[in-house]
């Protein structure tokens, strides 16, 4: 083999090296894609719905209520869910007559916990039934409450389990746009 041809491939072998370990790079510490598998966050995301995911964010500030988040399912650490943050560490919560109610106060009324009817489901979602929050932890609720496994049924979400917040849908192209 010539000169010149050992140069190209090794050339060219210099490139892919260099994008795959670039692509790892953002895939592992700022931006992850994920494909949403249920209806459980309908109607802001739907079955199908191909999501990014900011892992950066959070390494610098504390999510925020109405967060749509990414988290290791805590029943199955090795699962990936998408929920809703409702409530924030050491805050009381409650699921009364469809609403969301924090520290004794009722949320949602004019954003998009106020479009929701969040149903009483689940040992921890019960009626009549505050929930004080751990430190550290979040309570998290699917979009559409009436077929959402969520922190109504297994509680919790420690902070270290949350992989990042949902920003954007980008595919299909039909769909593609901010989320909140």
């Amino acid at each position: 083999m010539n000169e010149k041809i050992k140069h190209l491939i090794r050339e060219y072998l210099e490139s892919i090296v260099i994008a795959l370990v670039l692509a790892l790079a953002v895939r592992t510490f700022i931006v992850q894609a994920f494909k949403i598998p249920t209806g459980s966050m309908r109607p802001t995301l739907l079955e199908g719905d191909r999501i990014l995911v900011n892992k950066y964010l959070y390494r610098f500030k504390e999510p925020e209520r109405g967060d749509v988040i990414v988290f290791k399912y805590p029943e199955d650490p090795r699962r990936d869910f998408i929920k809703r943050l409702v409530g924030k560490s050491e805050e009381e919560v409650l699921v009364q007559n469809g609403r969301i109610v924090i520290n004794g106060k009722g949320i949602g009324t004019d954003d998009s916990f106020g479009e929701r009817y969040y149903y009483n489901q689940g040992p921890f979602g019960q009626e009549g039934r505050t929930q004080k929050i751990p430190r550290d932890e979040y309570f998290v609720l699917g979009d559409n409450s009436a077929s959402s496994r969520d922190s109504r049924f297994w509680g919790f979400v420690p902070r270290r389990y949350i992989v990042g917040k949902a920003f954007l849908v980008y595919w299909p192209l039909s769909r593609i746009r901010r989320i909140h």
